[in-house]
């Protein structure tokens, strides 16, 4: 993965965003566009949100929440430190900038927000000490409601989670954003260079700090100049824990609800997707069919969907958290679905063999850092657009297997099942690869200082 040094930014360093850059009445009209399009979908959509929200509480809380009713405002920054907004869409954002906000944290004023439930629900695990909120839908109204009882000083945006109106009122707000960890697919690229005569303006944000050189040439190709772009790395790769989980008690009590056998072989799907639980399922068992079997939806939402489509296939799945109620009686013959949030990383620390979900349909893939740093065998299907840097690097030092479909999933794990020393070289080589690529967190912190005035920033150019 190739990285340039954020102390070596291109020349000179341009000053942070702190201004509407296209004042005028066209940038007027296509923002007042924006906003009756907003206005109409609304309309469209009540009777929907109206009904749903009367049945269903944790939608109606997540629609306020969006619309920023009820938001409590912040009080004043405590003196000498920044307030600073970093904001993850999902649980792989939020997880993913675990280390940049403890970096931040120490000489920073840190509110999280973030788009999901499951979101929030993990922003609030990890980041106890920390305030959480919802991220706002993008009409004006909701987007300065926001800004003005948030207060940020500076915004950091994960991965490449741009709205129209965020962008413009941040800089009306005189508020730099950054875009940290940056990543954008080809798709991605066509087509927001379709529409860059109109809207996200990406010359709104003040800084892209991306993940490799791949992504740097198309945010380049995007903005039109590299003087805001710098390669910073991966910073996913900072906020893993590698090795084995400590065996706490929470962890011990974990092992005893799954029923986990360490003579048994566990074979474990994380992060799965719609279709792809049946398929990994029957691929596992007849790989092993004395195997305990583990899936772990993406959304645990889903998890009754899942046990009716396994159900289809003849197995009769267990819920984790029908086994903590003690509702129903523990049986490892059944295949076991994590319907719970943010224990996906520690389960990990239990399999013998990992598939990442995701990958069998064409959906780009969920992480396979995560587990590799757990040295676990990690396998997984041929849709992996959205993680190509980590793959590529991976399969370059034999650290992970890609299967080309359900039926190879399930030879290429009677494999690994049967040659110990091959998998364990799988996983050594991926636990490996993982570890040479820290740093990210580091460049990144000093990129966001050069280009922002974030923290203690140093020389500045001119």
């Amino acid at each position: 993965m190739s990285q340039s040094p954020a102390t070596d930014p291109p020349e000179p360093i341009p000053d942070p965003v702190r201004a509407d850059p296209f004042p005028g009445i066209t940038n007027a009209l296509l923002y007042g566009a924006y906003d009756l399009l907003w206005l109409g979908v609304a309309l469209l959509l009540s009777p929907w949100w109206l009904v749903k929200a009367a049945l269903r509480k944790p939608f109606r809380r997540m629609v306020l929440e969006r619309l920023t009713l009820g938001l409590a405002y912040s009080p004043p920054a405590t003196a000498g430190r920044t307030r600073v907004l970093v904001h993850g869409v999902s649980v792989g954002e939020i997880m993913a900038s675990r280390s940049l906000v403890a970096a931040l944290a120490d000489t920073c004023e840190v509110v999280v927000s973030a788009s999901t439930n499951t979101g929030k629900k993990v922003a609030r695990q990890q980041l106890p000490n920390l305030r959480v909120v919802r991220f706002p839908l993008d009409p004006s109204p909701c987007i300065r409601r926001f800004l003005a009882r948030i207060r940020p000083e500076h915004v950091i945006l994960m991965e490449l989670e741009v709205w129209p109106n965020f962008l413009k009122w941040s800089n009306r707000y005189g508020t730099p954003v950054a875009i940290v960890n940056g990543r954008i697919t080809d798709n991605s690229l066509q087509n927001y260079q379709r529409f860059s005569r109109s809207l996200p303006q990406f010359q709104r944000v003040s800084l892209f700090a991306v993940q490799d050189e791949t992504y740097g040439a198309r945010f380049r190709q995007l903005y039109g100049t590299d003087r805001r772009v710098v390669v910073t790395g991966n910073i996913k790769v900072d906020g893993l824990e590698f090795g084995a989980v400590e065996h706490d008690q929470a962890f011990r009590e974990l092992e005893i609800q799954m029923g986990w056998n360490p003579e048994q072989v566990v074979l474990l799907a994380g992060s799965t997707h719609y279709n792809e639980e049946p398929q990994v399922y029957q691929a596992f068992s007849r790989a092993c069919p004395s195997a305990r079997i583990v899936l772990v939806p993406r959304h645990p939402d889903r998890a009754a969907d899942v046990v009716e489509a396994l159900a289809q296939v003849g197995a009769q799945a267990q819920l984790l958290t029908a086994l903590r109620a003690g509702t129903e009686t523990l049986d490892i013959t059944r295949p076991l679905i994590v319907d719970t949030v943010g224990e996906l990383g520690r389960i990990y620390s239990l399999a013998t063999v990992v598939f990442v979900g995701g990958s069998l349909v064409p959906h780009g893939g969920q992480n396979m850092l995560e587990p590799v740093a757990r040295g676990r065998a990690v396998l997984y299907g041929p849709h992996t657009d959205n993680f190509r840097g980590e793959t590529a690097l991976l399969e370059a030092a034999g650290g992970s297997k890609r299967v080309a479909d359900a039926a190879d999933l399930e030879a290429t794990v009677r494999e690994l099942i049967d040659d110990p020393a091959r998998r364990q070289a799988l996983a050594q080589a991926g636990f490996d690869v993982a570890r040479a690529q820290g740093g990210a967190t580091d460049r990144t912190i000093e990129a966001l200082s050069l280009y922002l005035g974030l923290g203690s920033p140093g020389p500045k150019n001119t």
